[in-house]
């Protein structure tokens, strides 16, 4: 059987559509099923990195549409995929599987908290009382509640930013199992409540074996990445949580849910084993129904968060520098890169203002010479987000920064 062949272009803009931003309406709830899911990030210089992969697609939306699905419907909720992230309640048998893996401690991720766990039992059906008996309850609230009385047997311990935290570190374990869910934000804190009290009636209960989680976890990611090989697959989603990959993908492949490609061009064909999930929006986009759009780019969005498809697919190289000293930053603490059409054309580094209300751009860098209608697509694209900021004003850099090149 002859295997489809794609061009690079056509595999660019298959990635960008699969992703939501083309110029297109979407619903919210479906761009989000779309995904997979939204990794969370506390880092505000700009805006929360899930809500910004939102805004990427669909434009200025209304805040209260997200916390009604979160928050009220729960058709939201969070849970590690491939980080801390906002995932679909409909795909809660896929999350169950591994909150169960944590309980059993049979996740090489989970054996040193299984048995830590065990060791402060004490603490954690104290725990489990307190939630028991309130809707919810922040970290602060615990400490203070539990006291000098309910100290745990076992302090945590760790290298990193979390020792000596044994409660909140416990809270994030029970997390992991699927015993606490967030119930609610605030400014500074997480509020947690049983999982029992929070999902909805219809949350599936489905009990998945090993092969179901990574065969459905594998399409979900293959239809968020357009056209992927397995290690691409492996990154995205449930990162690193594909048990039995290659079983699953040739189940899912004699099914007819996938199909092989290859990508490549007259001088060149792409390696590795490539396939693709959504053949209609392929047949779609190779038929020039495509829509073009700019729009900037969270560092830590699902189109960029594997850097090395990202530089095979686009030919761009991006490292996140926000934990980079300030003097080895080679273009900022916070930058989001230029969407334009299915090409990444430059990165932006971005700050907003709060106190005084305003987007300042520290600097702009583009990959090669901007066109003028670039240019002012940028100045339209930033403008369009600091209105939805409520910033009243874009603070470009006083030189001609934004005619900065790498090959000017």
């Amino acid at each position: 059987m002859s295997i489809r062949r794609i061009h690079p272009q056509t595999a660019r803009r298959l990635a960008t559509a699969a992703q939501h931003l083309e110029n297109r309406p979407y619903t919210m709830l479906d761009t989000i099923r779309r995904l997979g899911c939204l990794q969370i990030d506390p880092t505000k210089v700009v805006m929360q990195t899930q809500f910004l992969v939102l805004y990427s697609r669909l434009g200025p939306y209304d805040m209260a549409e997200f916390n009604r699905l979160m928050w009220e419907e729960r058709a939201l909720f969070e849970y590690w995929a491939h980080a801390a992230s906002i995932v679909l309640t409909e795909h809660y048998p896929i999350h169950a599987f591994h909150m169960q893996q944590a309980i059993d401690g049979t996740s090489p991720y989970t054996q040193r908290t299984h048995a830590w766990m065990a060791a402060n039992h004490n603490l954690l059906n104290r725990i489990r009382t307190v939630l028991q008996e309130r809707e919810f309850a922040a970290v602060n609230d615990l400490v203070k509640d539990l006291g000098d009385n309910e100290r745990p047997q076992l302090d945590w311990h760790s290298s990193g930013w979390t020792n000596g935290r044994t409660i909140e570190r416990m809270l994030d374990c029970m997390w992991m199992r699927g015993e606490i869910l967030v119930a609610a934000r605030t400014p500074n804190s997480r509020l947690w409540g049983l999982a029992e009290k929070l999902l909805p009636d219809w949350t599936p209960q489905a009990e998945l074996d090993e092969h179901e989680v990574t065969r459905q976890a594998a399409l979900i990611a293959l239809r968020a990445l357009g056209a992927a090989t397995p290690r691409h697959i492996n990154l995205h989603f449930t990162r690193y949580r594909y048990p039995q990959m290659s079983s699953a993908l040739q189940r899912l492949e004699a099914e007819g849910h996938i199909q092989r490609v290859a990508i490549g061009d007259d001088r060149h064909t792409w390696k590795g084993t490539w396939y693709v999930a959504d053949l209609d929006l392929l047949d779609r986009v190779e038929a020039g129904d495509w829509q073009p759009r700019m729009t900037l780019l969270s560092p830590f969005d699902n189109l960029i968060c594997d850097r090395d498809r990202t530089e095979q697919l686009f030919d761009f190289r991006f490292r996140l520098e926000i934990y980079t000293p300030k003097e080895k930053r080679q273009y900022g603490f916070f930058v989001m890169p230029i969407l334009d059409g299915d090409r990444l054309v430059g990165r932006i580094d971005p700050r907003l203002n709060r106190k005084d209300k305003r987007l300042e751009i520290n600097a702009v860098h583009w990959e090669a010479p901007p066109s003028p209608e670039q240019q002012a697509a940028l100045r339209d694209t930033a403008e369009a987000l600091a209105s939805w900021l409520g910033a009243q004003s874009v603070d470009w850099p006083q030189s001609e920064g934004i005619l900065n090149s790498k090959k000017s």
